[in-house]
């Protein structure tokens, strides 16, 4: 529904200003940036690595162990549902594990050089 009303006048904008092209390069450069992405890094990539190495280990046994995927633990529970279901809980492991990572180690950081860069634009 459209007014006739004329958009509001004077200096009623509050949202943050901008920083330059020249301070995300020079924030992207710096040493600090540079620690930020390493505390990432050096968390993500190695549980990447392991998750999806637990994943190809899982669909390697379902097709080639049959024999020991099927085996019955108890009842009809076999190897292959507790691995599958393992599946789930390492996920929701994992991103615990980042949430509280991302916590404690990153979201400091990253406030961190958000302020400095809201402070000097």
């Amino acid at each position: 529904m459209a007014t006739d009303a004329p958009p509001p006048q004077g200096g009623t904008d509050t949202s943050p200003v901008q920083p330059t092209t020249e301070s995300f390069v020079e924030v992207q450069e710096s040493a600090e940036f540079g620690e930020l992405r390493r505390a990432y890094r050096s968390f993500a990539f190695p549980l990447t690595v392991a998750f999806i190495a637990w994943y190809l280990l899982y669909v390697l046994l379902s097709n080639y162990a049959g024999g020991f995927m099927g085996t019955k633990l108890f009842g009809n529970i076999n190897v292959a549902l507790v691995f599958g279901l393992a599946q789930f809980a390492t996920t929701f492991l994992i991103a615990w594990l980042y949430s509280r990572h991302a916590a404690e180690k990153l979201d400091p950081k990253a406030e961190a050089i958000k302020s400095r860069m809201e402070d000097d634009a």
